[in-house]
């Protein structure tokens, strides 16, 4: 006797075995229960799910007999009469099935409908089945339109599709329409468990779910992997042979990882990659595990008792989804998704997941065990400054809104990548004389001083030879560690001549001028008859050594020497030439303000309307 695939053999025979699709059962249940049949009913949805087993089942509901032959429609086909055994096995001769993507003319159709005329030979009901119907031509769809909608009350039309955008609007306006879903992974393992307990076969959890997730909301696909499975491991289910048939990537390289790239790693990410080469395991399955994975730990930050406890690949997604932010995880989550498509453009698949997971590592949070770098794509924030004197003054003064070159409205203070922004030196403020217009957000001008947040020229001055500048980093400096302050050095005057001839010249340009630009001199050496000049550049990714040769390369010809750079890290930088340029922009925008507020017209307008104000931002220098 010939084996029966279990696909087939465990195909739902009614309404109560029908797993996964308890939306219809019920619609389709009460319709039966009440009488309220529809001419005309449409399934769709993905393979596998259980279209023409409906289909099939309400078939059988309309024309079973019952045992004992006295039976009528019912929601619960007996499955032992004539009608119901017959149309299990394929041989009822008023249930029809058309292939749609065989027989898509309008010739098979109009001989169809030419049928439909005949009252059914042996059933209550002649019931034409379509499948993937959007296979039809359009004049085979314009043909079966009169029919579809008005046909004889013996006849019933059920149509099955994976694609419901393809058939015409006319024909859905027709139908009755059922939408059958994907099947949960859950509901899966659940099935096959009992599939394979009546085979009396052998099956480890772990073997169950990967063939579960695999399946992809597909009974048909599981119950098939299944009989593979079954082959393959020789009547038995291990999760490990499971995993070598279906080159399954195991969740350890994914933890293994993420792991690495939460603690900045780079060697263990590039050692893991050559383990999975070694391996012979997919990119795309390792990208694909990651990503379940980062799924799992986005919800577990979210709800920490979402994930089933029950489930062993849930004890790591819960230890790892305290090493990482929320937000970073979702920006993981974000690039394993983009990186799976950009696999096939890699010139092969390793080379393009180790790109994948280096920039993982690029975009690092700075909140990781190893000191994160920067993010290329990010311009180099705007260093703030403030006056010294403001700094010791022993009253707080309430903070005012940092004038800003550009014209643009004030940046809260949570949106600003910089981390500790210091106080605007205080301004005297005058009482008001009337309730201000709701719209005003800053204390109208006094007459006698610059109000709102204006910064008096003599103030930036002393800015600009002592500054306290806001650090590179992405989250705000804790309360008890205070801003570098900004203290000019020869070195650095040296250093920030030698910069701005080097940009003037176009010699360096992109990443090489952002590093020297934050990199401050720390002594000018001779070593060997070659002046070493060592630099301190805090960003970590400003300190590669590709950077440092060409700017290395640059300045030797502008010295028309060789020399030679040695750039290191730790401490923090207090004169570099972006710290200068920024305390300059700072002392030129106080200058333009006081130009404004000086200005004999605005002084009059101001005296005149108490509420008047220069909005903070729109005074901008040329």
């Amino acid at each position: 006797m010939s084996y029966l695939v279990l696909a087939r053999k465990y195909r739902s025979r009614d309404f109560e075995s029908l797993v996964g699709q308890e939306h219809v059962v019920q619609a389709l249940s009460n319709a039966l229960t009440q009488q309220r049949l529809h001419h005309a009913y449409l399934f769709t949805g993905t393979r596998g799910v259980g279209k023409t087993s409906v289909s099939r089942i309400l078939a059988k509901a309309l024309n079973c007999t019952g045992a004992d032959g006295q039976g009528g429609i019912t929601a619960h086909p007996c499955g032992v009469c004539d009608a119901c055994r017959d149309i299990d096995a394929g041989r009822f001769v008023d249930y029809v099935e058309l292939d749609a993507a065989s027989n898509r003319g309008v010739d098979e159709i109009s001989q169809l409908l030419d049928q439909s005329v005949y009252k059914p030979v042996m059933g209550r009901f002649k019931v034409y089945m379509i499948d993937e119907v959007h296979m039809l031509s359009t004049t085979a769809f314009n043909a079966m339109l009169k029919t579809l909608e008005e046909p004889p009350e013996y006849l019933k039309f059920v149509l099955a599709t994976t694609d419901p955008q393809k058939v015409p609007p006319t024909v859905l306006s027709r139908c009755l329409q059922f939408n059958l879903r994907p099947m949960a992974p859950q509901t899966v393992l659940e099935h096959l468990g009992t599939v394979l307990g009546a085979e009396q076969i052998t099956a480890e959890p772990g073997a169950l779910r990967l063939l579960a997730r695999a399946a992809r909301g597909s009974m048909r696909d599981a119950l098939s992997l299944t009989d593979q499975a079954i082959a393959f491991g020789a009547g038995a289910l291990t999760e490990a042979g499971v995993r070598q048939m279906l080159g399954a990537v195991d969740r350890t390289h994914a933890v293994r990882l993420i792991n690495a790239l939460a603690q900045g790693q780079g060697a263990e990410v590039v050692a893991a990659v050559n383990d999975l080469r070694g391996l012979g395991l997919s990119a795309t399955g390792t990208l694909e595990e990651m990503a379940v994975l980062l799924q799992q730990m986005a919800v577990v930050q979210a709800v920490p008792d979402a994930l089933d406890a029950n489930d062993p690949d849930s004890a790591a997604a819960v230890r790892l989804s305290g090493r990482l932010p929320a937000d970073d995880t979702q920006l993981l989550y974000s690039i394993v998704l983009h990186g799976r498509a950009e696999l096939a453009l890699a010139p092969d698949e390793y080379s393009g997941l180790v790109m994948v997971l280096l920039r993982m590592l690029a975009f690092r949070p700075s909140g990781a065990a190893a000191p994160a770098p920067s993010r290329p794509a990010e311009a180099p924030p705007a260093p703030v400054a403030a006056p010294a004197a403001a700094m010791a003054s022993a009253p707080a003064p309430v903070p005012a809104p940092a004038p800003v070159a550009a014209a643009a409205p004030p940046v809260p203070r949570e949106s600003v990548r910089p981390a500790a922004v210091a106080p605007a030196p205080s301004t005297r403020v005058a009482p008001r004389s009337s309730e201000p217009p709701a719209w005003l957000d800053e204390q109208p001008f006094d007459g006698e001083g610059a109000g709102g947040s204006a910064i008096s020229l003599e103030d930036a001055e002393a800015a600009a030879e002592a500054s306290v500048v806001a650090p590179v980093a992405r989250r705000p400096l804790p309360a008890d560690k205070p801003a570098p302050v900004h203290v000019p050095t020869d070195l650095g005057t040296r250093w920030n001549d030698v910069v701005m001839q080097l940009c003037a010249a176009g010699a360096i340009s992109a990443l090489a001028r952002e590093m020297a630009m934050q990199a401050q001199c720390l002594a000018i050496e001779t070593q060997d008859g070659v002046p070493v000049w060592r630099l301190r550049v805090e960003r970590e990714m400003l300190r590669s050594p590709a950077l440092r040769d060409k700017v290395q390369a640059a300045l030797a010809e502008l010295l028309k020497q060789p020399v030679r750079l040695e750039v290191e890290g730790g401490g923090t930088a207090t004169d570099t030439p972006a710290q200068r340029a920024a305390a300059e922009r700072l002392r030129r925008q106080a200058e333009a303000e006081q130009i404004i507020h000086n200005d004999p017209l605005v002084q009059t307008l101001m005296q005149q309307f108490k509420t008047a104000r220069i909005v903070p931002g729109s005074v901008k220098f040329h």
